[in-house]
């Protein structure tokens, strides 16, 4: 076979980050990710974000715009429903640490949840029966958002040269963590589904209340210090937080 041939059939076409199409009349940008492992295109809408389209390894741009032009209606339809509820239940799409994973089962009785990438993209593997499936997966999300939160709490707590009395998982609505004034701090297992900058500000947050137990200029200044990021975090708690209770 001539090189030059075989270097022709082996190349892969460069997609754009993004491409446009018009769903109800108004331009929607789609953003583009070519996965070597995808079988399929696949159109998926993330929660608080824009709309991602999967391009197999031999994949196109044109082939991936006209798979586009022709989920126009369900992408519609979806952006409809974005605040809707979604259940943990196989075939679902769920945030796990910022990043979207489908909940798929294992067909196996025993073992335990894993995240990993599948050829779709990434997964959460549940084993067990399906009526058990919603159970232990928040059990996981549950024991994930536990060790996220006790390394960040430990990282900002060494900084800061004050030792909290224990950290508690809730699932409360009203906020995302509180410090109690004998030095617990409670937090929301929901932030394993923000990413991970998130969870690391809410950390960072209540620990500097260990030092300053109010939200005066003082306690800004060592919670800015300890998380630099914290206007940024805040917005984005602001603008998608509420979401993260759609789950579940």
């Amino acid at each position: 076979m001539p090189v030059g041939t075989f270097l022709r059939r082996r190349a892969v076409e460069p997609l754009p980050e993004a491409l446009s199409v018009t769903v109800n009349g108004a331009p929607c940008r789609i953003v583009l990710r070519r996965n070597p492992r995808a079988g399929r295109y696949i159109l998926r809408l993330p929660p608080g974000g824009d709309p991602v389209l999967t391009v197999p390894a031999k994949g196109t741009l044109a082939t991936a715009e006209r798979f586009a032009r022709d989920q126009a209606g369900w992408l519609a339809a979806q952006l409809a429903r974005r605040s809707d509820p979604v259940a943990f239940e196989e075939g679902g799409v769920i945030p796990f640490r910022g990043v979207e994973h489908v909940i798929a089962t294992t067909g196996r009785l025993r073992g335990l949840v894993q995240a990993g990438d599948g050829d779709d993209g990434p997964e959460l593997r549940v084993p067990g029966a399906p009526e058990h499936l919603a159970r232990r997966l928040t059990d996981f999300l549950r024991g994930e958002a536990r060790r996220d939160l006790e390394d960040a709490v430990a990282r900002h707590a060494e900084a800061l040269g004050r030792m909290p009395s224990g950290i508690t998982l809730r699932d409360t609505r009203s906020r995302w963590g509180s410090c109690s004034s004998t030095g617990r701090l409670n937090f929301s297992w929901r932030l394993v589904l923000a990413p991970p900058a998130i969870l690391d500000y809410v950390a960072a947050h209540e620990v500097a209340h260990l030092a300053e137990m109010n939200h005066g200029p003082r306690f800004w200044a060592v919670c800015r210090r300890l998380a630099p990021h914290t206007e940024e975090a805040r917005a984005w708690l602001r603008r998608e937080g509420g979401r993260l209770h759609l789950y579940g």
